[in-house]
């Protein structure tokens, strides 16, 4: 693996790691960059069709959505509909008439790059605690993160997250590595790199950290709860990588961006978190509480 990939890599890891651990508006306005930066790559692949979205009404309607999640996530599935109407008044009102794709294609750019990552911000927030500026969160006693009695004690959607992370990394060194090495079944027409052994590795090792995790986190029948996370991080990656490998070859091209180095753009590094955060937030909220009164 080049350097530059493993340091760049790295680099990313802490940044996620401290704005999650943060929290509040540090963690929203480091998705707002990924927003900012990804639906730019997204809209440039979208016009490399030929296709002319509305990118900046999008754009501009993505990150008021990323907002607000941070400020009540409840209104979050209110506010999607009406930027989606709104999109769809800008478009019709421009003094060039707008085709069908142009519309799809800022409502898919809405979903894909801005609903979708907003998700992420829901998730953080679940059970938020602040202590410092900006509704951010530092942990008062460094040990919590170390014992499984404490860890008990700090925001759910900050253990959560990280743990969802966790699994994503696991899910993608287990396929990229196992995929290099023993990997011979192509798994799909539209990534022909990716192999099926990668995928089953990269499946088993979401799986094994959501369930040491779901014990850890003391999360109720943690075996089973443990395997159904690990399941859903480990398809919503793939599928995500996936899906962003189907966009990029529709247009034509190899990467969305040069952004990052070893990496492409920033769609290509964050694909796999896509689809992830939805399921996750969901598992927690609804399947949890089922799993608790069983």
């Amino acid at each position: 693996m080049p350097w530059s990939r493993i340091l760049s890599g790295i680099i990313a890891i802490a940044i996620a790691l401290v704005s999650t651990l943060l929290g509040g508006w540090y963690f929203t306005f480091t998705f707002a960059t990924i927003i900012i930066l990804g639906q730019g790559e997204f809209f440039n692949l979208v016009r490399a069709k030929g296709i002319a979205p509305a990118s900046k009404t999008t754009l501009a309607v993505s990150l008021t959505l990323l907002a607000i999640c941070t400020l009540d996530g409840s209104l979050a599935d209110a506010v999607m509909p009406v930027a989606g109407t709104f999109i769809c008044f800008y478009l019709l009102f421009q003094p060039k008439m707008a085709t069908i794709a142009d519309i799809a294609a800022s409502i898919m750019g809405l979903f894909y790059t801005g609903y979708l990552p907003s998700y992420w911000v829901r998730l953080r927030s679940l059970e938020r605690v602040s202590n410092i500026p900006l509704a951010g969160y530092v942990p008062p006693d460094w040990h919590t993160f170390f014992s499984r009695e404490q860890v008990a004690t700090l925001p759910k959607g900050l253990t959560v997250t990280i743990l969802t992370f966790f699994c994503i990394w696991a899910a993608d060194i287990g396929a990229y590595t196992f995929g290099k090495f023993i990997g011979k079944t192509p798994l799909s027409e539209i990534s022909p790199k990716k192999t099926v052994e990668g995928a089953v590795f990269g499946m088993i090792g979401s799986i094994a950290i959501a369930i040491f995790g779901a014990y850890y986190l003391s999360f109720p029948h943690y075996l089973f709860a443990g395997f159904a996370l690990g399941s859903l991080i480990g398809i919503a990656s793939l599928l995500g990588d996936l899906t962003e490998s189907m966009l990029k070859r529709d247009a034509g091209v190899k990467d969305s961006g040069q952004l990052i180095p070893g990496h492409g753009g920033i769609l290509d590094r964050t694909d796999s978190y896509i689809f992830t955060a939805p399921l996750v937030f969901y598992f927690v909220t609804l399947i949890l509480p089922l799993l608790a009164s069983v």
